[in-house]
């Protein structure tokens, strides 16, 4: 089969098109016929270096999110079926461990990653275990379904799971046409709740708009702590959702209302902040770090997807031969929504 494959570290010139064996069926697996590929940042991220994920070793196959056909199955699958719609959880787990034992597949003491230290979908074909598929809806076609399953599951266990947003709170998103803040955003509507965005260009505050958002302000507007205020008729806002990190901290502490949870889920500029220990106390703030999603996580964001029709926009579709130039649109940050390949 055609795959993408990365044999050094450096950039895009790293990864080749080449012929691979097609993967295939452990008792417990699927093959699955790769529709589309959503690229993800950790694509672009292993191409630098190791270190992210244990157990990556070249050459690799990159790709986490996909959708696709079942073409195959183990000999001990019941749930699926060849000819099935599936997209899949990419965290696949041991299956054994005592946190795969629970669900928690994001904490496996032997964690196999699709596209992070196991092969793929930036390929033909893809091998999945058969419980971390989720079949698709006839309804909903492959390249929608594409944009779900890492930014809608992060964005359920961030918004649901940790968060415990309710209706009628407030949630305040920064970098608010991620594809993880949209996802959050659409999610907290869902849930009843209000929601302030920010994001960087009038394009970004529009999407973050057709998102759901109540609200939507730029990036650093000095003013946003005064008019999340305002907004919320002075109470402040019961969660926030920051994974920029540095550059947002001290407004994310000052958009919380009293009891407030603020969500630490990455820190794309920066990981290192001050605060006063005082100040968290007193007002009875809660700081969440969100950690990976759980296999109960992802079952319920797709679902949740399916029923209301969520998804992510498409901001650029690309063969796979191309690939090198879909990473430099994904890395110029400029995308709104999923960049996508066809293999």
């Amino acid at each position: 089969m055609r795959a993408m494959v990365q044999t050094d570290f450096g950039g895009p010139e790293a990864v080749f098109l080449q012929n691979v064996p097609e993967p295939v069926c452990g008792p417990r697996d699927v093959v699955v016929e790769v529709a589309y590929c959503g690229l993800n940042r950790l694509d672009l991220m292993q191409l630098k270096g190791p270190g992210l994920i244990p157990g990556f070793r070249l050459p690799h196959v990159p790709g986490m999110d996909f959708a696709g056909t079942v073409v195959a199955t183990g000999s001990a699958v019941g749930s699926v079926v060849p000819g099935d719609r599936v997209i899949a959880d990419p965290t696949q787990g041991c299956g054994s461990c005592p946190r795969c034992a629970v669900g928690d597949r994001a904490y496996c003491v032997r964690p196999r990653i699709l596209g992070g230290n196991a092969p793929g979908a930036l390929a033909e074909y893809v091998l999945a275990s058969a419980e971390s598929v989720v079949q698709v809806p006839e309804s909903l076609p492959l390249d929608a379904a594409v944009t779900l399953p890492t930014a809608f599951a992060t964005a359920w266990h961030a918004v649901h799971t940790v968060g415990s947003l309710a209706a009628g709170e407030t949630l305040v998103v920064h970098a608010g046409a991620s594809a993880v803040s949209l996802a959050a955003i659409a999610l907290a509507k869902r849930a009843g709740a209000s929601v302030v965005a920010l994001a960087g260009s009038e394009a970004k505050r529009a999407a973050a708009r057709a998102a759901g958002a109540d609200l939507v302000l730029p990036n650093q507007d000095p003013d946003s702590v005064k008019t999340v205020s305002v907004f919320t008729d002075g109470a402040g806002a019961d969660l926030v959702l920051d994974h920029v990190g540095t550059d947002t901290w001290r407004t994310s502490l000052d958009c919380l209302g009293i009891r407030g949870r603020l969500l630490l889920m990455g820190n794309t500029s920066g990981d290192q902040v001050t605060f006063s220990l005082q100040e968290v106390f007193h007002r009875g703030l809660k700081l969440l770090g969100t950690g990976g999603y759980s296999s109960a996580d992802f079952v319920a964001a797709t679902s949740a997807c399916f029923a209301d029709g969520l998804r992510l926009p498409t901001a650029a579709r690309f063969p796979l031969e191309d690939l090198a130039d879909a990473w430099d649109v994904l890395a110029a940050r400029d995308t709104i929504g999923k960049v996508v390949i066809e293999p």
